[in-house]
């Protein structure tokens, strides 16, 4: 009897991260096929992943590239039409809160196709920000919801949403977990940075909030620039492209790295001194590496790591990122928030028990 077809859709960098854990969990199980949207299309931010973590070849790549968040999401819905069409899956799969993600949430419901949401449930109360329609809109459309902690599913309780609900944990602990070691062993990124652990500061900036805002960009690189201690910083394209549009200078302590891979962002991340970032995932990896946060937003969907004391929100603003830098510590203990690192095996038993 063949195996059941899942199509797997995916575009952007922490898309591969959390697909390749369940694919290895589905193999031999279920027929999977990646879609890749082409969201995320230059090496360091896409192919270097699929190497990286062994993710299968995508069935296709949609080739979509970047654009507006309409037109974007547009384009990739006709295409994903036509090839969900083709390949007549028994499951379509989404990761997380990206366009590709409510892409795929419209075309497979537009389809009649079964819909699982890996990481359903997370809110940040924020519709300003489009991830936070992608997340409303999809799990509203899926018929088994992949949550990553209890504050997921108590958020898709209040939405009147109990069907098909399931708390797995976090696939995103599978994959740092199975990837930790080999990281160590390959990731040679402190020595080519000449950096020690504990000796630097690491930040990320890719946010639209923050990336579009010319006072948002502005402060948090003057914050950086106050640090004392030398930044890292892998710059995501766009970003780079909009501090010289809005003519931002790179502080001097600054060290600006094009997109890494993600071994070299784990050992990045485990050797910080402090983590900077708008990033939902990093902010979640440096609990996991327990390395305090400083999340440069007004929310985060990942309120749990801002109640166990490791993470704190600071905005945009220099002077509240410079205060908690300076003033604030982390506790002692560091709970365990993420499931047991079997995440992608229960969303495995579970579609197998939908199947």
């Amino acid at each position: 009897m063949p195996l059941k077809v899942i199509a797997s859709i995916v575009g952007a960098r922490p898309q591969f991260i959390k697909a390749a854990p369940v694919s290895r969990a589905l193999a031999g199980h279920f027929d999977e096929r990646l879609i890749h949207t082409g969201q995320h299309y230059d090496y360091g931010l896409s192919e270097i992943f699929f190497a990286e973590m062994g993710l299968p070849a995508p069935a296709c790549n949609l080739g979509i590239g970047s654009g507006s968040h309409g037109e974007q999401t547009g384009q990739m819905l006709i295409a994903l039409e036509r090839t969900l069409a083709e390949m007549r899956p028994d499951w379509v799969l989404i990761y997380g809160d990206t366009n590709s993600t409510l892409a795929g949430a419209l075309a497979a419901a537009k389809a009649g196709l079964p819909l699982a949401h890996v990481e359903a449930g997370l809110r940040s109360f924020n519709r300003a920000m489009p991830e936070e329609i992608n997340r409303l809109v999809a799990d509203h459309l899926a018929t088994l919801l992949f949550c990553p902690t209890e504050a997921a599913v108590q958020n898709l309780e209040r939405e009147g949403i109990r069907e098909g609900v399931h708390l797995v944990g976090d696939v995103m602990y599978d994959a740092f977990l199975y990837n930790l070691a080999a990281a160590r062993a390959r990731s040679d990124v402190l020595r080519r940075l000449g950096i020690r652990r504990g000796g630097y500061a690491l930040a990320t900036v890719h946010r639209a909030g923050n990336t579009d805002d010319a006072g948002n960009l502005s402060g948090i690189f003057t914050a950086l620039g106050r640090l004392p201690i030398p930044v890292i910083l892998p710059l995501h394209p766009r970003t780079r492209k909009l501090l010289a549009q809005f003519g931002i200078p790179i502080p001097a302590n600054v060290t600006v790295l094009d997109p890494l891979g993600y071994l070299d962002m784990l050992i990045l991340e485990e050797n910080a001194e402090c983590i900077l970032t708008d990033s939902g995932g990093i902010q979640k990896e440096a609990y996991l590496a327990g390395v305090r946060c400083l999340t440069l937003r007004e929310e985060t969907e990942w309120v749990e790591t801002v109640e166990a004391g490791w993470n704190r929100l600071t905005g945009a603003d220099p002077e509240r990122i410079l205060s908690a830098y300076v003033d604030w510590r982390p506790p002692a203990e560091r709970p365990p928030l993420y499931g047991d690192g079997h995440a992608a095996e229960k969303i495995r038993d579970l579609l197998r028990a939908q199947s």
